[in-house]
């Protein structure tokens, strides 16, 4: 009944209105799902950030600021935080967000039958380790409601991102009478009860998720959009045709092939930034050809000319990466890039590898690149496919699958061989791409189990000395590309076209942008 009359307020709010106040958005791929511990995909994160307000929030310019907690305290040795929550902070249904709200969301993400690919994230929280395990309840993960609206958490170790990281959609809180009626299938349109600044209107498989401006927002008065669409925008020149058409106000992405004409004719509508991701090929380690054969490993990544990709199919829109982490990541220790070397010595060394590793000319490896749909990435695949044939003689075949067959198939990892792969960062730290690496963690989809990196890892995460920590992090680095259970092509920038009358858009880092930030201008007389 709340919800209802949540509804029944907006739409008066809305008719005293001249206008509705309309954003739409391209947004890759279909979201897989709008449950914020399930969640895994860019395009979820982003509309969860609209549905949602964890503890933070990131401000415009990629600042961690105040959200649903409006006050912090954390204790000298850097390990126990209580969070006192805004006192008006409210459902979108009318009830009142509460500390037990939060508790129950972090118990979700790390209990193993949530099946969250980021509980690891959440592993610096004491209890959490045994909990993920399987070996401890979910209730003694050290999470506690001190009141109504004191929240406190202990870590087992100083953590310098951590209040960066509690803006991310697996630290959201759990409308927890949703959760006991409706179980799993509570993040559906009808049925979804967020706290963030917009309400889940209606959501088309493959068409659009629509969101209407909460009324229960504790800063709703602030919100200047009314509504906002969002539209799966897989085909990249679809996409680009349909913001020239005046259907979309921000694209997800740009079509590389076209940058000279789009800076050209859109100029000031083009924006490109800095950002922490990092374009990949993942390689399925629990099987051959890849498993065991750290030389055919080696030869594939040094055959592939990445310069060449950043610079003619990307157009100066991806750096080459010839590291895992981005190098500006704050408290990154860079390992550099390696001494140029001629790209003649580059393929002999290649081929040297590709020999020592039992394949040649008599016998060619047989590989299949696995890859979502997007004509990026096709592009991207038949470019590295033609490089591995004529380097090494690789016969390559290439497959496409729509983006959630293709996550659950890259889990599965019984038919993957090599998968095109990203990573963007949750917070800004090296640990958000060191970690996804260890083994188990959820997003490991290359099977890649290293006892001396996972040491690695463990030892940076209790480590409170920035200097000791970030060697320790390089050391990993080190690790991963000498032992190749994935292939850096190149590092991300944002790209999108925004139209001018959209106000508000500041570039960040994380490429974060929350709808309620943002306004449209009224259009010119």
């Amino acid at each position: 009944m709340r919800q209802l009359l949540g509804g029944l307020l907006l739409a008066a709010v809305l008719c005293a209105h001249a206008e509705v106040s309309v954003l739409r958005l391209g947004n890759g791929p279909e979201p897989e799902t709008l449950d914020p511990q399930r969640a895994e995909g860019v395009s979820a994160a982003n509309i969860l950030r609209d549905l949602y307000e964890g503890l933070t929030r990131i401000a415009p310019d990629g600042r961690v600021i105040a959200g649903a907690a409006e006050s912090w305290s954390i204790s000298e040795d850097g390990r126990t935080y209580r969070f006192e929550l805004r006192p008006d902070a409210r459902w979108s249904n009318g009830d009142p967000v509460t500390a037990e709200d939060f508790v129950a969301g972090l118990r979700r993400t790390v209990t193993p039958a949530t099946g969250s690919s980021y509980a690891q994230m959440l592993g610096l929280i004491e209890g959490a380790g045994a909990i993920i395990e399987g070996k401890a309840a979910p209730e003694t993960l050290a999470v506690r409601a001190v009141s109504a609206h004191t929240l406190e958490m202990r870590l087992s170790a100083p953590a310098p991102y951590w209040l960066g990281l509690l803006s991310h959609a697996s630290t959201y809180p759990v409308h927890r009478p949703s959760l006991a009626q409706y179980g799993a299938d509570f993040a559906r349109a009808g049925r979804l009860v967020g706290n963030g600044a917009y309400m889940l209107d209606d959501w088309g498989v493959q068409s659009h998720v629509r969101l209407r401006r909460n009324p229960n927002y504790w800063r709703a008065r602030d919100v200047s959009i009314d509504v906002v669409e969002y539209f799966p925008t897989e085909d990249l020149n679809s996409e680009y045709k349909r913001y020239l058409a005046g259907e979309l106000d921000v694209t997800y992405e740009v079509p590389p092939v076209l940058i000279p004409k789009i800076r050209r004719q859109l100029g000031d509508e083009l924006r490109v930034a800095p950002y922490l991701g990092v374009y990949y090929y993942g390689l399925n380690l629990t099987r051959p050809p890849l498993a065991g054969n750290k030389p055919l490993r080696q030869a594939l990544s040094l055959a592939i000319d990445r310069e060449v990709i950043a610079s003619k199919l990307l157009h100066g829109l991806g750096l080459p990466a010839e590291s895992w982490i981005p190098p500006e990541t704050s408290g990154h220790l860079s390992l550099g890039r390696p001494p140029a070397s001629p790209w003649t010595e580059r393929q002999a060394e290649a081929r040297r590898l590709y020999r020592a590793s039992g394949y040649g000319p008599d016998r060619p490896l047989r590989l299949e690149i696995r890859y979502n749909t997007n004509e990026n990435h096709r592009r991207i695949a038949t470019v590295i496919a033609a490089m591995w044939r004529q380097v090494l003689g690789v016969q390559t075949s290439l497959v496409n699958e729509e983006f959630k067959v293709f996550l659950s198939n890259r889990k599965l990892k019984a038919d993957t061989q090599v998968f095109r792969a990203a990573w963007i960062a949750d917070f800004d730290d090296p640990l958000s791409f060191a970690e996804i690496l260890t083994s188990g963690n959820g997003q490991n989809d290359t099977g890649w189990s290293d006892p001396e990196y996972d040491r690695l890892i463990e030892r940076a995460r209790r480590t409170a000395d920035p200097e000791r920590r970030a060697r320790l992090l390089q050391a990993a680095e080190r690790r991963v590309l000498d032992e190749v259970p994935v292939i850096p092509i190149y590092f991300y920038t944002s790209k999108h076209l925004i139209k001018p009358h959209v106000a508000g858009w500041t570039d960040n880092m994380l490429d974060y942008h929350y709808s309620q930030d943002l306004r449209i201008l009224p259009a010119a007389p």
